[in-house]
């Protein structure tokens, strides 16, 4: 059975950590017949967020998938598949945001009509731009003390940068919120008080609003006209396009990006989420209306073929999403084109391995319902996929073709787990390969010398939470260290020195002297040798042992052990012994000369910087700038901006561990911020002598 891909949208809903995202999903769930009863994200029971720590922490950190279906509000077309990704807000988990709106072709844009445009909507916003994705916005929680639509709509224009296209006006201020007015029809959709959703009438726009709704509507249609030249002109002349056609302009212009539809109202008071609904329908594109993606061969060169959206093409699917759940790991894919019957094989381009397809599942959060075949347009899920990592595509074995990989981030900080016992250890094995599959921005490694696990990751939240997810559901009982900074070292003063290596004992001997400079290099150059011997002092065939002495000396730094970065050594003269003389002699005396030279080419400790970026409210800059300054911040410039102040500072990572809780504090909770890596710099003497005394902790106790 073909299916009508016009009446298939693909589409993600995604906003700001408490902008009120995951209650509009239910609330849209609920309206299409998914939900019987409404979970409240307050109780702690949505749907779409499953995971316990989800749950518990009010925030949604996987990003779920679930299809429904729309009819319109009156019934007023054929039905329409929703297939609604649910993405995380949280700056933790944008690889989440990142992931999803690869394979989206829609979105609605959430957020909190009293707090507005936030750091991390801007993020999320920039990522839907890269993406092409077109979106619709919706501005919730209007019941809200301190709520004003307008406001947001301003900052929308001011700090995106975007064109908002305003569709409805509310009716009524705060807890006075009653509806919306569609601008278009020129009706007040008012709600009563039960907050059922279904209980609304249309009634005749309010008369102190007429003003208003005359001129915002005649915004719209401007706005709207401008997609079709005959319409303007038309327009100019006096005469009035029909609605239809005024409909089909904000489509076009929609898709092309040129401006996003703009809706409001309260998803906790039920309040003008159909408007939102219809609107998915009228303008987010269907799959075949957007851009086809490019196909790339081995190397990720681009091959010139395009992907288009088929059921009769050959098969292109890509995995966005890997979860592991209690029926096994599911691999989420967006099939973009050709039909899969369950059953069928199919090859993972990036592996060169074939995949059978076992069980094909259409989820409903962490509902499931079994299909026999799926085909372009569809996100599904497949069970038992052995070789399939996120960013993997899976294609006709006759006719294989990849589709763009994602790129991921390097973690910048790491903490080490130790299993409590020899049982936990063996569940830890095995939940980590799991988390590392799910999550591309998640790294472990072990420590040759402690033996202890690794865990890396973007932020402190992130991996507070992935230990979070070892103990609940793996069951994997760890003991956390503190969270750890890779330092560095190096020196800054250039020495020159000898040294000989000699040893007779019987037979031949062992003889080597080098005389040598070590030198501080350039930021970033690492390790450098060369050899400025002339003549035969030291003949050419010992000149890599010498190399290699140094080299591996320099993994260990003479401080605390850390890795020595940016230093020169030059070979400058020495002697040899026709008999004695080896490249071990050699390589022994480059090693003996680093430990006995390094310590007085005034070595020192660096460490990592980060960049910060602050985003607070006016009244807390003082504050936020002190305590910046008091971990050794560096402030690099402040932005008013209409609603608050951006700072942006260079500050060592050591010091910012704990930092959202602080910044939270300061802030009573509406301070955000976002941290990345910058670069390697000298740390202060007390600082050093910390990390020095640290390490000869460590060393200590390893001995015993």
């Amino acid at each position: 059975m073909a299916t009508d891909l016009s009446k298939y949208r693909n589409i993600g809903i995604f906003a700001h950590v408490d902008a009120g995202k995951t209650t509009t999903t239910e609330r849209i769930l609920k309206l299409t017949g998914k939900i019987h009863k409404l979970g409240e994200v307050h109780e702690g029971e949505s749907t779409m967020d499953f995971m316990e720590q989800e749950a518990e922490r009010g925030i949604t950190i996987q990003s779920a998938a679930t299809t429904c279906f729309w009819p319109g509000s009156e019934q007023q077309y054929d039905s329409h598949r929703f297939n609604i990704i649910d993405t995380p807000g949280h700056v933790d988990f944008t690889i989440e945001v990142y992931r999803s709106l690869k394979v989206l072709d829609g979105g609605i844009g959430v957020f909190c009509g009293s707090g507005g445009v936030e750091p991390q909507s801007e993020t999320n916003w920039r990522y839907a731009n890269e993406s092409e994705v077109s979106r619709i916005i919706y501005v919730n929680k209007l019941d809200r003390i301190g709520a004003d639509f307008f406001r947001v709509v301003k900052q929308i224009e001011t700090r995106l940068g975007a064109r908002p296209l305003v569709m409805v006006l509310p009716i009524g201020k705060e807890s006075e919120l009653k509806g919306v007015v569609d601008l278009l029809t020129r009706t007040a959709w008012v709600w009563d008080e039960t907050g059922d959703p279904l209980n609304y009438s249309k009634q005749e726009v309010p008369a102190d609003m007429a003003d208003a709704v005359e001129e915002w509507r005649e915004k719209l249609i401007e706005t709207a006209v401008e997609q079709d030249d005959d319409l303007m002109e038309a327009y100019l002349e006096g005469n009035e396009p029909s609605i239809e056609d005024v409909k089909k302009c904000i489509r076009k212009g929609t898709i092309n990006l040129d401006f996003f539809p703009t809706y409001c109202g309260s998803s906790f008071k039920n309040k003008g989420v159909q408007n939102v609904l219809d609107a998915v329908v009228d303008y987010l594109p269907s799959p075949t209306e957007v851009k086809p993606q490019p196909e790339v061969d081995a190397e990720g060169n681009e091959t010139g073929q395009f992907c288009l959206v088929d059921p009769k093409r050959p098969v292109r699917a890509l995995a966005f999403k890997i979860m592991d759940d209690k029926y096994g790991a599911l691999t989420f894919f967006r099939i973009y084109s050709g039909t899969i019957a369950k059953g069928s094989t199919l090859l993972n381009t990036f592996t060169g391995k074939t995949e059978r397809i076992g069980r094909i599942i259409e989820m409903h959060a962490d509902d499931r319902n079994e299909v026999d075949s799926c085909q372009a347009g569809d996100i599904v899920a497949f069970l038992g996929m052995k070789t399939v990592q996120t960013g993997h595509t899976l294609a006709d074995e006759n006719d294989p073709a990849t589709l763009e990989p994602m790129v991921f981030p390097d973690p910048v900080i790491s903490i080490a787990i130790t299993p409590k016992d020899k049982a936990n250890a063996e569940k830890l094995g095995v939940a980590l390969g799991k988390m590392v599959a799910e999550d591309p921005s998640f790294r472990v490694e072990t420590d040759e010398d402690s033996g202890e696990t690794i865990l890396k990751g973007m932020g402190e939240l992130h991996l507070d939470i992935k230990v979070d997810i070892l103990k609940r559901t793996y069951g994997a009982e760890v003991l956390v260290g503190k969270p750890q900074v890779a330092y560095r070292e190096s020196i800054q003063a250039p020495i020159s020195d000898s040294y000989t290596h000699k040893k007779q004992s019987g037979g031949s001997g062992q003889y080597g002297k080098i005389e040598y400079t070590i030198e501080p290099g350039e930021a970033g150059s690492g390790f450098q040798f060369e050899s400025q011997v002339v003549g035969g002092n030291v003949p050419k065939e010992f000149w890599p042992a010498v190399e290699k002495g140094f080299k591996q000396s320099v993994e260990r730094g003479v401080l605390a052990g850390y890795p020595v970065v940016d230093v020169k050594v030059a070979l400058t003269d020495g002697g040899y012994h026709p008999v004695d003389s080896s490249a071990v002699a050699f390589e022994i005396a480059a090693k003996a000369a680093y430990r006995q030279s390094m310590p007085k080419a005034s070595p020192q400790i660096l460490e990592p910087i980060m960049k910060v970026d602050v985003f607070v409210q006016e009244e807390n800059i003082g504050d936020v700038i002190g305590d910046l300054n008091r971990r050794r911040g560096m402030i690099k410039e402040q932005e008013s901006t209409t609603t608050g102040v951006q700072i942006k500072a260079d500050a060592p990572l050591s010091e910012m561990f704990g930092y959202i809780g602080s910044l939270r504090t300061m802030t009573s909770g509406r301070g955000q911020f976002s941290m990345e890596f910058s670069h390697y710099a000298a740390c202060p003497r007390n600082v050093s002598d910390e990390v020095i005394k640290a390490a000869a902790e460590r060393e200590e106790a390893k001995k015993k």
